[in-house]
């Protein structure tokens, strides 16, 4: 599979999205990456996304930007919301969700896929160890690559079938990560964090880094984030 073919991947310079690089690369596909400033909290991620393309040997990295502030809604967009740092879970969608990202971004990589000539699109979603975000599950995945190859005039005129690929969606953060090292992803290079400091380290404490913290614990391996 992936053998002298294209494929572009959703890369937000975390560890899910970072092996998700990783395996699409052994998988023989030749890579391309797509970012996105949307209004995030930071823009460490970005430049994370920009360190593991560089790593991982992308052949053309593009950050495309979005203003979902416009809608806020989410404690990662609106300023005025905070990032939960009490570790506890609730049967509630966290304030952390961002309406609709998922639906977005992999929306933009289509088009984007379609001006490149690409129909193999990875995303890093994962229903294991993660966030209980409703556009990570594998349903919405199926919808969406339906829906694009009903949309998208690259499919309508025969070129080819978008191809939506989950490659960690039921794998546990622990398993993500060894799966990454035996792939060569230097996980130093990634950031989690929702909530870091002006110098990058990250809080520890919001969800995104409690899931990264015990996905190494459990893997039996260091964390080479630098936490406050």
């Amino acid at each position: 599979m992936g053998q002298n073919e294209k494929a572009l991947i959703l890369l937000s310079g975390g560890l899910d999205s970072a092996t998700t690089l990783a395996i699409a690369r052994h998988q023989g596909f030749e890579c391309y990456a797509l970012s996105f400033r949307y209004g995030q909290r930071h823009s460490i991620e970005l430049e994370a996304a920009k360190r593991i393309a560089q790593a991982l040997g992308v052949r053309e990295h593009r950050a495309a930007n979005i203003d979902l502030t416009s809608f806020g809604g989410s404690a990662l967009t609106d300023f005025g919301l905070s990032v939960p740092k009490t570790g506890q879970t609730t049967p509630s969608i966290p304030i952390t969700y961002v309406p609709a990202r998922n639906l977005i971004f992999l929306s933009y990589a289509i088009g984007l896929a379609e001006v490149l000539g690409i129909f193999h699109i990875f995303i890093g979603v994962n229903t294991v160890d993660y966030s209980g975000y409703p556009d990570c599950r594998a349903d919405f995945i199926e919808a969406f690559e339906k829906a694009a190859n009903l949309a998208a005039a690259a499919s309508a005129e025969g070129k080819g079938t978008f191809r939506i690929h989950t490659p960690i969606i039921q794998m546990s953060k622990a398993e993500i990560i060894k799966t990454g090292l035996r792939l060569g992803v230097d996980y130093s290079l990634t950031h989690s964090c929702y909530d870091p400091a002006p110098d990058g380290r990250a809080c520890g404490w919001c969800d995104a880094c409690r899931l990264r913290r015990k996905g190494f614990e459990e893997a039996g391996i260091p964390d080479p984030a630098k936490y406050q």
